[in-house]
């Protein structure tokens, strides 16, 4: 009698996998821009230190106009527009202080791991952050600029005061607005080298205040050319320049001092990806 055999396992159905529903793209500049967007709008130091920077050049601006208006002596064909440098000078430390926690901030929190995770191109990450953050920078301080200027120009109309230009009018708003929100970018792109809030903060402000305080202080002959240089291209002069009201005779003049920006601006962001590169997050 045969013994019964057992019955022959049956072959396993295959695997169907899984699909996601979420549509798989490949990622872009554009991607990158609406993240970073997202996290400049969302963050409580945005609305702060732009609240700041609004109240301190609509603030002072109007004061110096008021106090001037006010008082009795002519300006004898004195720029108006000049009397917003005040407040710019003041504000420009809050966007200063804006564009390095758009980058450094991240590192401090260790969000920057799951910026690089989401998008491995940190070249592209970066120019997403400068894309955005000297956006908002610049809007700002454009309504800004444009806005003290026509209430200053209207106060001191009577005082003597003369009608600005339309190059005096285009380099009181535009061209302070853009050196500004370069100022800006810059000190995003100092942090995102430094990766340390409070350094590259402190960096900032030392290249705007230093150059000028040391100037003050070199009283030796022998270093009369380095004084004479510090003080032409320190930030306040160069901001000054846009408002025809330069510190010295010699020095950046017109657009100058945008190019110079521009220049700086750009190699410190090559430096920037280089180093971006070569570093761990």
């Amino acid at each position: 009698m045969s013994t019964p055999q057992p019955p022959m396992p049956q072959a396993a159905a295959p695997y169907a996998g899984y699909t996601s529903p979420i549509p798989v793209v490949r990622t872009h500049l554009g991607h990158a821009l609406a993240s970073e967007w997202t996290k400049i709008k969302s963050v409580r130091s945005t609305l702060w230190t732009l609240g700041v920077f609004v109240v301190l050049v609509i603030g002072i601006g109007l004061l110096a106009a008021v106090v001037v208006s006010n008082s009795s002596s002519e300006l004898h064909g004195e720029n108006p527009l000049s009397y917003g440098f005040f407040g710019l000078l003041l504000g420009c430390m809050c966007i200063i202080t804006l564009g390095v926690l758009t980058t450094a901030s991240e590192y401090g929190t260790g969000m920057i791991r799951t910026t690089m995770t989401a998008c491995p191109s940190r070249g592209r990450v970066l120019a997403a952050k400068s894309i955005v953050f000297f956006t908002v920078a610049f809007v700002v301080t454009l309504v800004s600029s444009v806005f003290i200027a026509f209430v200053d120009a209207s106060l001191l109309e009577g005082n003597g005061a003369k009608d600005p230009s339309a190059g005096e009018w285009l380099k009181g708003t535009v061209g302070v607005s853009l050196y500004i929100a370069l100022l800006g970018l810059l000190s995003l792109i100092i942090g995102s080298i430094i990766r340390h809030s409070a350094g590259a903060i402190t960096v900032m402000i030392g290249a705007v205040l230093a150059p000028l305080v040391i100037a003050l202080f070199m009283f030796s002959q022998s270093l009369e050319d380095v004084r004479q240089k510090l003080f032409e291209y320190s930030i306040p002069n160069q901001l000054s320049v846009f408002y025809s009201n330069s510190l010295t005779d010699s020095g950046p003049s017109g657009w100058d001092p945008l190019w110079i920006i521009v220049g700086v601006t750009a190699l410190a962001f090559a430096g920037a990806v280089a180093l971006l590169e070569q570093r761990d997050v």
